[in-house]
């Protein structure tokens, strides 16, 4: 059972380090380092980007990771 949890948590953590690599910074790019980040018609549609999506596997995936890890520490 401890093994089957600990590759578990293995598989989460691996996911959660492509997770957030794969995301974009929030002043990606030469406009960001300089002025700040322009309101433009990509930025309004951000919640159905790709990013969007990430960042919430991001949560979802960081809480298993977290429950996992509970879970390994009271066995």
């Amino acid at each position: 059972m401890t093994l089957f949890i600990t590759i578990l948590q293995l598989i989460c953590g691996l996911a959660l380090l492509l997770i957030v690599l794969f995301q974009s910074g929030k002043s990606s790019g030469l406009s960001g380092s300089i002025g700040g980040v322009a309101d433009t018609f990509l930025t309004k549609n951000k919640a159905k980007s790709i990013d969007a999506k990430l960042a919430k596997a991001t949560k979802w995936v960081a809480g298993a990771f977290v429950a996992l890890t509970m879970v390994l520490s009271i066995i």
